[in-house]
């Protein structure tokens, strides 16, 4: 059985705060795990898509992590 839904557990970062690369962002759970997903780069959280709780696809998109001032993709 393939996993397609991941809940949103709890943001361990907000919005505007400093992100390490491999730091824990936000908590997030299957029917089988509960697990951190870490920062795949430095940066600052610009902006949360998915509050919790909330489920999602897995792979979709939970947030946005760049340099501060930049602009978020239009949607």
């Amino acid at each position: 059985m393939n996993t397609t839904k991941v809940n949103v557990v709890k943001w361990l970062k907000n919005e505007g705060d400093p992100l390490k690369q491999g730091e824990p962002v936000v908590e997030l759970e299957t029917e089988k795990v509960s697990y951190e997903l870490d920062a795949p780069v430095e940066g600052v959280l610009l902006k949360i898509m998915v509050r919790e709780p909330a489920e999602v696809e897995v792979g979709g998109l939970l947030g946005y992590i760049g340099k501060p001032g930049d602009a978020l993709p239009a949607s």
